[in-house]
């Protein structure tokens, strides 16, 4: 059902109350104490506090005693240093224009002139900046603004001119309900969830270890087919003893902000998943660890306790990262379109162009300039600015974990 506002409440006359100045403890009861005395109805609220300073803006309807109303504010004012202002007009806020996005810019650092050249962006797509926040001042500093009146799929092509100019990763995103939904975050492993390749790491003991990466590289730029790139380098895996996996594992580094990440997402019941161009043995302990919902990933052949060279079964290729991402999401009964994929290399492009906000990590040229998102900083936790969690959220979390644990 549809609730119509009526007419005379749009066009009522409304008084806009204003206060600010240093911030300090009590100053909204006062306020509102001091509206209490008149016959009104507040209509909206709106406080911020920067370093210290208050802004605090209540919009009222018109009451008998305007002259009244505004003596009252003004010595509650005068009493808490602070300027007052207030203004009359007729309604309530402006109606928000069509096309609602959430814009996040990450900077490390975050430059004026790259904030200057977001908003102009915004302003010349017809966008209008309703609301501003900070996400997190470390280990980047990300702003969220809030933008109507722009196509957010325009605003995804030109913001992301302005990221590659200026230095910074800027995410866009419909604004809407599915936003709070529960999500799935698939995510590619190598040189994303971990630091490094596995493969090279295996190649380590077998003696080949620059020539695997050169195939490797080549790969991930998309010069050469991923599933014959990894038959061509497995191959140069026979003989090595199995256990080199278990040395593997034991010696893997996670990105930075990694479990961090997955700790907090999973809070707010999100599922996780990896699709790995890796191999099986190493990513199911990866998994298991991390606590990861599922995983895909390829099976090397093992005789005799030795590596055959040989890869089992179908390739996970950048067609089947893809399709695996839609697996786990039906799994899961979870929308495509509130899914999260985050990779870096060409493998993972489908992947990353299936998903509902598809995110480059670090990744390479050719992939960062066909992904919608990208993410330039080392720090994996950065994707849940995007997501809407602010740093303090996280750090509230921990340190309320922290107190269960101890008692």
């Amino acid at each position: 059902m549809t609730t119509h506002v009526p007419v005379a409440r749009l066009t009522a006359p409304t008084v806009l109350v204003t206060l600010i100045g240093p911030d300090a403890s009590g100053v909204s009861t006062r306020l509102f104490t001091e509206l209490g005395g008149f016959d009104l109805e507040v209509i909206d609220v709106e406080q911020l506090v920067v370093r210290g300073r208050l802004i605090l803006s209540v919009l009222v309807t018109e009451p008998a005693d305007l002259v009244g109303l505004e003596a009252a504010v003004r010595r509650a004012g005068a009493d808490l240093g602070l300027d007052v202002s207030v203004e009359r007009g007729s309604g309530d806020n402006r109606p928000r224009r069509v096309g609602r996005a959430q814009v996040v810019v990450l900077g490390h650092p975050l430059r004026p002139d790259a904030m200057a050249a977001v908003t102009a962006q915004i302003r010349t797509d017809g966008g209008n900046i309703d609301r501003i926040v900070r996400m997190a001042r470390y280990p980047v500093t990300a702003i969220r603004m809030e933008v109507s009146g722009a196509d957010p799929d325009v605003l995804q092509m030109t913001l992301a001119t302005v990221a590659h100019e200026r230095g910074v990763d800027i995410s866009v995103q419909e604004n809407g309900i599915l936003r709070h939904a529960q999500r799935l975050v698939v995510m590619d492993v190598d040189s994303t969830l971990i630091q490094g390749e596995v493969i090279e790491m295996i190649a380590a003991h077998a003696g080949c270890e620059e020539e695997v990466a050169a195939v490797t590289e080549s790969a991930m730029r998309g010069e050469l087919d991923f599933a014959e790139s990894l038959h061509q380098r497995v191959a140069l895996l026979r003989g090595v003893d199995a256990t080199a996996l278990d040395d593997v594992y034991a010696s893997l580094q996670y990105a930075p902000g990694a479990r961090t990440m997955i700790r907090t997402l999973k809070r707010l019941g999100y599922r996780f998943a990896l699709v790995s161009g890796g191999f099986t043995p190493i990513i199911e302990r990866i998994a298991a660890e991390l606590g990861i919902d599922y995983y895909a990933a390829n099976d090397l052949e093992v005789q005799d306790g030795r590596l055959t060279g040989r890869v089992l079964g179908r390739v996970v290729d950048r067609a089947g990262k893809a399709e695996a991402l839609r697996e786990f999401a039906a799994a899961a009964r979870i929308p495509v379109k509130n899914t999260v994929a985050i990779g870096d290399g060409a493998n993972d492009l489908d992947m990353l162009a299936a998903a509902g906000l598809g995110i480059a990590f670090n990744a390479k040229p050719l992939v960062r300039d066909q992904a919608r998102t990208s993410v330039n900083v080392p720090y994996l936790d950065t994707i849940i600015y995007l997501l809407g969690v602010t740093r303090e959220e996280v750090e509230a979390a921990d340190e309320a974990d922290e107190a269960d644990r101890s008692e």
